[in-house]
């Protein structure tokens, strides 16, 4: 998260929550991490890390560099923008940390390098969540839109096309995902929530807003639309463009109402806004939510009867990686996945890709919140020691089979994403 609002500008995906993060700084212009010294030499292991800021932080980089003598230099920058430098200059980074359904832009670049499973230590503990497209129990979970199962695979090492069934070659080794609903103001709506329509309804008339990135956006829009009966899509994230024009038709006209109090970018935006009372119902992500709360102010992310809207990141490298970078990349990996970086991203409301490395590294008590749904027996603090929960608070949705169990859909790139970004940029002009 950025330190400055010039550079919170440039950080419009889910940014590290900033107390948990120890603040990670973004240079503005550059997108390098500032923060603290590193001593260059010669035979410095050095990667260039270009990603979002959500796997980001000083103090994952730290470590890494006191666990494998690796210095992380972080190149970040926004979804979109990191899409187009993949696409336009893979020899400016070495590791990327990108969204599963960013892959249907990069794989037919031939920018990215498909990792070798067999080379990823933990790679067969990984969550079945990633590899299946079911939680550890073995419950199935919704596959609309971008599900990482899809295009986890690759036919080859060079393929520029997706594997239905398993091969060795990974497109993104899993790092952290979750399960997004709506952030409430508890205390000022003062009734119970239960559905994506109330983002919707007059009542909040000037006290809503949605998140202004297109492909997510109108997912949360689709996810309204559908809870409020107006239309069942086949594939909310893949619509046609008739859905496309119906869903911002729908939109457009609770805009031109006055339903929305304004479109955030950010998350520093979407803290604010709640923090603030500015808006009392609103797209949020966990760690806003979490945010909000360590501020005093009472926020809640919202367990809505029709299921959550999901999103997952990983791991890959450029295509111009080789020699000895290459196996650092891999160790860099391995290391992300070894337990330590799992447990401090968990810290924050994300989930871990490697549950038992995870839970090796947090309390009992902390496991307990964060992922059995369990009552906090002490007080539940960040990566940083700033207590975020008080003991006997427990995690809103519940425990990681409820809350992954009952995601809906998946973040996603549609067949007709340049017409939905035309028609969602006509949505926030209208």
């Amino acid at each position: 998260m950025s330190k400055s609002s010039k550079s919170n500008s440039r950080v419009s995906r889910r940014a590290v929550l900033k107390g948990a993060a120890g603040a990670v700084g973004l240079a503005a212009g550059s997108g390098a991490i500032t923060g603290f010294p590193y001593v260059r030499s010669a035979d410095a292991k050095v990667l260039r890390y270009l990603g979002t800021a959500v796997n980001e932080g000083d103090e994952i980089s730290k470590k890494c560099l006191a666990d494998t003598g690796i210095k992380i230099e972080y190149i970040t920058a926004t979804t979109d923008d990191v899409t187009k430098r993949v696409i336009t200059q893979p020899n400016s980074f070495d590791v990327l940390d990108t969204e599963y359904f960013s892959l249907k832009k990069l794989v037919p670049s031939g920018n990215i390098f498909a990792l070798d499973a067999k080379k990823i230590k933990e790679f067969d503990n990984i969550t079945p969540v990633f590899t299946k497209g079911q939680l550890p129990n073995g419950k199935k979970i919704g596959d609309q839109g971008t599900a990482p199962w899809k295009v986890l695979y690759l036919d080859g090492a060079n393929s520029k096309t997706f594997s239905k069934t398993p091969t060795e070659f990974v497109t993104l080794i899993p790092t952290v995902y979750n399960a997004d609903t709506l952030g409430i103001r508890p205390d000022l709506i003062k009734r119970p929530i239960s559905s994506w329509t109330e983002l919707l309804n007059p009542e909040f008339k000037g006290k809503a807003s949605i998140l202004n990135i297109p492909s997510i956006g109108i997912m949360d829009a689709a996810m309204v639309v559908e809870a409020s009966g107006q239309h069942k899509y086949a594939d909310k994230g893949n619509m046609t463009k008739a859905e496309i024009d119906l869903t911002m038709k729908i939109m457009t006209e609770a805009k031109k109402a006055g339903q929305f109090r304004a479109f955030w970018k950010d998350f520093n935006e979407s803290v604010n806004l709640m923090a603030s009372g500015e808006t009392v119902i609103q797209s949020m992500w966990s760690p806003a939510v979490t945010k909000v709360r360590s501020m005093g102010i009472a926020c809640t992310f919202q367990p809505l009867k029709e299921g959550y809207r999901s999103w997952a990141s990983g791991f890959c490298v450029s295509k111009a990686v080789s020699g000895p970078k290459l196996d650092w990349a891999y160790e860099f990996v391995n290391w992300y996945l070894s337990g330590w970086a799992g447990a401090y991203l968990n810290r924050q409301g994300y989930y871990s890709a490697v549950l038992s490395t995870a839970k090796a590294n947090m309390t009992a008590d902390e496991w307990g919140y964060w992922m059995e749904g369990k009552a906090a027996v002490g007080d539940i603090k960040a990566p940083d020691g700033t207590i975020l929960e008080k003991a006997g608070a427990t995690r809103d949705g519940g425990s990681y089979d409820d809350r992954m169990g009952a995601v809906a859909c998946w973040n996603a790139v549609m067949d007709e994403n340049d017409y939905m970004v035309r028609k969602w940029n006509e949505f926030i002009a209208a």
